[in-house]
């Protein structure tokens, strides 16, 4: 029998709990082995959960878990950095094993973590830290484990989405679908991590280190979030054939890797285009495999708690049968030779929106500084023409480098016939 402990009994904890009861019998027959559910640990365990608990299962003292020499695994669902950091690492002194869907304390302080779970031969189980129920951290360590990793980028917010799939079906702007996400309870009151891309920069880090076995790197995560975007460039992006989505990128290419988070414009025809509301998806290209696509709920009691579940049984088999193989932590990437990219190295396509006043010459004078940056045109659109006063101007690029856009964009802003900054946007796709 495997004894777990859970501390924090909130949506996720009161999700995995509802698992770990209700589908003990499947899970028993389908491993082989009990998973029997001893303590939560919660500061409010007064409050209802729907949930019929066994007598005796509930502790407002964490130590109760820590501290119990018969609990073998700790799912630690609080969140946040401190106290869960300060949980686990007691846990994992104490020998024992640990799953946990904080992607915050992983990508920011989960190399010290690791490194503490191999000093004293535990494992971490962090299944639940990425995309929800969508198995992605076994897909990259287990399923994929023969390729080489060329690129991993997806939808992994599902707020953000959410409000841009709000925008792009309605015509509202970003402020009104912030509103609606928060009303239905998508967004917190705070929503900062998600609009601004911190959350999905913590997931890209947690990812990016699995495909190409370096540090957590969740610093070097370039972020960018979704506020400037309006439904103007909604409107213009459709015109174009594209959708604008919040993507995390990770792509690898001469022993480098870009990982960066932002809003990003996709060919309508892609898959990924397709993903909306507070659904998640995540496309890994392998050099073997080819491409693939990995789609399901982020987010949410049951969707999460199966994911956390699934790490308690993976970690569960490997007591059970005394093995080590394919621990989910190791040291490799430690000896990695993979670099982090630069932001201003990377080199994309780009979709730029100039408020520039309608007069003549103006178009002339904005390709020139982007040719002088050697900033290629592929379409431009111009609407809603007043002489002499400031309008929408769009440009499409083929590929151009990153550095050369920042200067270009500088520059053009401090032209007169310019009435307001530039905005641009990433744009993912074949270049035609």
């Amino acid at each position: 029998m495997i004894n777990v402990g859970i501390i924090g009994f909130g949506t996720v904890g009161t999700g995995t709990a509802k698992i770990l009861l209700g589908n003990k019998d499947v899970i028993s027959q389908r491993t082989g082995f009990d998973i029997n559910l001893k303590k939560i640990a919660d500061l409010d365990i007064k409050k209802s959960r729907g949930l019929k608990l066994p007598e005796g299962i509930l502790t407002t003292n964490a130590d109760d878990i820590l501290n119990d020499p018969e609990i073998n695994i700790v799912i630690e669902l609080i969140g946040g950095i401190h106290p869960a950091k300060d949980f686990i690492l007691k846990a994992i002194r104490n020998k024992k094993h640990v799953v946990t869907a904080n992607k915050a304390l992983i990508a920011t302080e989960g190399n010290e973590i690791l490194a503490e779970a191999e000093k004293h031969g535990v494992e971490i189980g962090f299944e639940a830290s990425v995309a929800g129920g969508i198995p992605i951290i076994k897909i990259i360590k287990e399923g994929l484990v023969a390729n080489r990793i060329l690129a991993v980028y997806g939808i992994i917010n599902g707020t953000s989405n959410y409000i841009l799939t709000k925008m792009t079906d309605e015509g509202i702007e970003f402020s009104d679908a912030l509103k609606d996400a928060q009303r239905l309870g998508y967004a917190e009151a705070d929503p900062t991590y998600d609009i601004e891309g911190i959350d999905s920069a913590h997931k890209l880090a947690i990812l990016a280190s699995l495909a190409y076995d370096i540090p957590l790197s969740f610093n070097d995560v370039y972020k960018e979030g979704i506020t400037r975007i309006t439904s103007q460039d909604i409107g213009f992006a459709g015109e174009l054939g594209y959708k604008i989505k919040l993507l995390a990128i990770a792509k690898a290419t001469d022993n480098k890797v870009e990982l960066r988070v932002h809003p990003t414009m996709v060919p309508k025809d892609y898959l990924i285009s397709k993903v909306d509301g507070v659904f998640n998806a995540i496309y890994v290209q392998g050099d073997a495999v080819g491409d693939t696509l990995y789609y399901g709920r982020g987010a949410g009691d049951m969707p999460t708690g199966s994911a956390v579940v699934s790490d308690v049984v993976d970690i569960g088999k490997r007591i059970t049968m005394q093995d080590s193989r394919c621990r989910i932590q190791d040291k490799k990437y430690h000896a990695s030779s993979i670099k982090i990219k630069k932001m201003e190295e990377i080199e994309a396509m780009y979709y730029f929106r100039f408020t520039a006043f309608d007069k003549p010459g103006v178009l002339s004078n904005i390709s020139g500084v982007l040719g002088s940056y050697n900033i290629s045109i592929t379409s431009v659109i111009q609407k809603g023409r007043r002489l002499g006063e400031a309008v929408p101007l769009i440009v499409l690029t083929h590929t151009a480098k990153e550095k050369d856009v920042i200067k270009a964009v500088a520059e053009i802003d401090r032209l007169s016939v310019v009435a307001d900054k530039t905005l641009y946007i990433r744009v993912e796709g074949k270049e035609e």
